[in-house]
């Protein structure tokens, strides 16, 4: 019959973080990037506790970190993500039996509690030795079995040797451990959590007006990206448009002759999801292409829509993926009372739906074989989400070097389940978030909740579907403002390059969309123009690299600072320290006075200190809390400081405020 500790614990596992809901889902964190896991453990009494936690890599050995005990009851260990993949980790703790005993042995050593006394203890630790060396190596055995043998002779001083602790604790059976559930951990490539996107039309790069540009065309320009120091080229379906209910100018229901239709119609008889559209040209110029991209240290983004133009081959060969009205003919998309003519959306319920599944992930797979292994899914939310965390889950175990974001405006539950089921990045609401109040609780919610262990959030000011009033109306420094809050306040953010950059933000009358809208004709661009925000996204670009500080997320703090119109926050990784105020007002000049913590910026409490201006380049001196500060929308609204601690003489500032 077995004892009562051979049945149940006294050990009680009451949490273990970080998790996400009972651990149904994975955290996420990027090769290198350490997990702190904090457990907390009890047990009735004084007796110490020894816990353990074990990581294990998927299909490969487990590894035992010790946990180190903390205050109230909490166990701290951390292990280190240094692969791709999956990895499983989970606690296991246990009565440190003979740690509890010997304990309680020194202190009455040391209280000189009579000899006869400490003997009769000497009892107990001899019979916990015994027991730990049944199953210890020979060589540890005969050591546990030799310090016994000195406890049943008596020998008052022999639990003091710091040798007996060690073998105990090393060969300790365990009696009694619990363990929790498995949880999970999502390891990504860095550029899943730190990246500046930049994205484009190829057929927007020609140089002669009016004509289509090809990728060739497009190759050209990437050195241009590379060197505003983007790391990701983002490119809008690149495959054969339909002819069928083409769209023109600005969505206008009938298209002209020499319009080139959306590049979310896809499909004609040239090909699908897995084709190029001829005039870009085709499959091969599309290699070349990457391969310049390679060239020059920049991922390629496919844009993957899952959906079709009247004229896809899919429609013929495979009519039963698709919805029929009553009258048999099948049903475009809509979002009443907007009506998409030119797509057919896909039915993911279909009689034939495992093979339309197949289909979907094989596009994926036709991609990764060509070395995209960056994709940006549009509406997603609008897919089955059994769909994605079936075809995500397949995918991510075979190819988990690849990320994925999600082109996802919609309500907060569902953009945040597409994010645990295994999207990478996420669109968020960042884009309508522009008052002090908007800002604050939108980023307080995604960096200090239990969302910031599987959501990473990707701010974008601007894209093809969406301008805002603020950018419309703000011109130039509204344009800076956004952009310097979407590349300082997240590590993940981009931008739609060309408008942007050349600050067009002019609406359309009746959407909130740019009027003359890209995704209906082909633009041309003045690359290389001196007015441009070029000058602007090379140094914040190389100010986020500089500075690991901008390359975490959950370190994001907001400081006060007395004025509505002003933004203010920090950001802290090991010694490098960074505070950011922002103006949110591009018309007038504002001033408020900022608090600064010194504390938690290590800085001193009494002496000046060091404040470098990265936008500058220019050099103060402060000292103290409080600090006034002006900012002017017509010549730079923003401020990017470095913090340095240590200030040598006056001579080696520039300006003393």
């Amino acid at each position: 019959m077995k004892s009562a500790s051979e049945r149940w614990s006294r050990v009680f596992i009451t949490s273990v973080s970080p998790r996400v809901l009972e651990g149904d889902w994975p955290i996420k964190r990027t090769v290198g990037e350490p997990v702190h896991v904090v457990a907390g453990i009890i047990v009735d009494g004084h007796d110490q506790l020894c816990a353990g936690l074990y990581v294990t890599r998927l299909g490969g050995a487990t590894e035992e970190v010790k946990m180190t005990p903390m205050h109230n009851d909490e166990y701290t260990g951390t292990f280190i993500a240094d692969s791709l993949g999956l990895y499983t980790y989970h606690v296991r703790a246990w009565i440190n039996r003979y740690g509890s005993w010997h304990e309680q042995y020194e202190r009455r050593f040391e209280a000189k509690m009579p000899a006869s006394e400490l003997k009769i203890e000497l009892l107990d630790g001899a019979a916990l030795l015994k027991e730990y060396a049944v199953n210890a190596p020979q060589e540890q055995r005969k050591k546990l079995l030799a310090f016994a043998e000195r406890y049943v002779n008596g020998d008052i001083e022999a639990p003091l040797d710091e040798e007996s602790l060690q073998l105990a604790l090393s060969n300790d059976p365990q009696k009694g451990a619990v363990q929790s559930n498995p949880l999970t951990v999502e390891v990504d490539r860095k550029l899943a959590a730190f990246a500046a996107w930049y994205e484009f039309f190829p057929r927007s790069t020609s140089q002669v007006q009016g004509i289509h540009g090809t990728f060739d065309d497009a190759a050209l320009r990437l050195e241009r990206i590379r060197d505003l120091g983007f790391d990701i080229v983002y490119l809008p379906p690149i495959h054969p448009i339909g002819t069928t209910f083409r769209k023109g100018k600005d969505n206008h229901p009938k298209a002209k002759s020499n319009e080139p239709g959306s590049p979310w119609a896809i499909g004609s008889p040239y090909g699908g999801h897995t084709s190029v559209h001829k005039d870009l040209g085709g499959l091969p110029a599309f290699d070349r292409f990457m391969k310049t991209a390679d060239a020059n240290g920049l991922e390629v983004a496919l844009d993957i829509a899952f959906q079709c133009s009247p004229d896809h081959p899919w429609i013929k060969q495979h009519p039963e993926w698709f919805k029929k009205r009553a009258d048999g003919s099948i049903r475009s998309a809509e979002n009443p009372p907007k009506k998409y003519q030119d797509v057919y959306p896909l039915d993911f319920e279909c009689a034939d739906w495992r093979e339309l599944w197949e289909a979907l992930k094989n596009v994926f797979e036709f991609w990764i074989q060509r070395g995209v292994l960056i994709f940006r899914v549009d509406n997603p939310h609008t897919k089955p989400m059994a769909f994605w965390t079936w075809c995500l889950s397949r995918l991510r175990v075979k190819h988990p070097e690849v990320i994925f974001l999600a082109e996802a405006f919609t309500r907060p539950k569902s953009m945040y389940t597409l994010a645990k089921l295994g999207f990478n990045n996420s669109y968020t609401y960042f884009t309508w978030r522009n008052t002090k109040e908007e800002i604050t609780d939108y980023l307080t919610e995604l960096t200090s909740t239990n969302i910031a262990e599987y959501f990473r959030p990707s701010f974008w000011p601007n894209t093809p579907d969406i301008l805002h009033e603020y950018l419309t109306s703000g011109g130039r420094a509204a344009h800076i403002i956004r952009y310097i809050l979407a590349a300082t306040l997240s590590p993940i953010y981009g931008i739609y390059g060309p408008p942007y950059e050349h600050v067009i933000a002019n609406q359309h009358p009746d959407r909130e969309e740019y009027a003359d809208n890209e995704k209906y004709e082909i633009r041309n661009w003045n690359w290389n123009d001196p007015e441009s925000l070029q000058g602007l996204f090379q140094t914040v670009n190389q100010i986020r690299k500089e500075n690991i500080a901008f390359q975490e997320f959950r370190n994001l703090k907001f400081l006060k600072i007395e004025n509505p119109l002003m933004l203010a926050y920090s950001k802290h990784s090991d010694s490098n320290s960074i505070v950011c105020i922002v103006s949110l007002d591009p018309f007038q000049e504002q001033k408020g006075e900022i608090e600064i913590p010194l504390e938690a910026l290590n800085l001193p409490q009494n002496s000046p200190f060091q404040m470098l201006d990265l936008l500058k380049g220019e050099r103060y001196i402060w000292q103290g809390r409080f600090h006034m500060i002006h900012l002017n929308p017509h010549s730079m609204p923003a401020r990017i400081f470095q913090v340095m601690p240590r200030v040598r003489t006056e001579a080696d500032f520039d300006y003393f405020v």
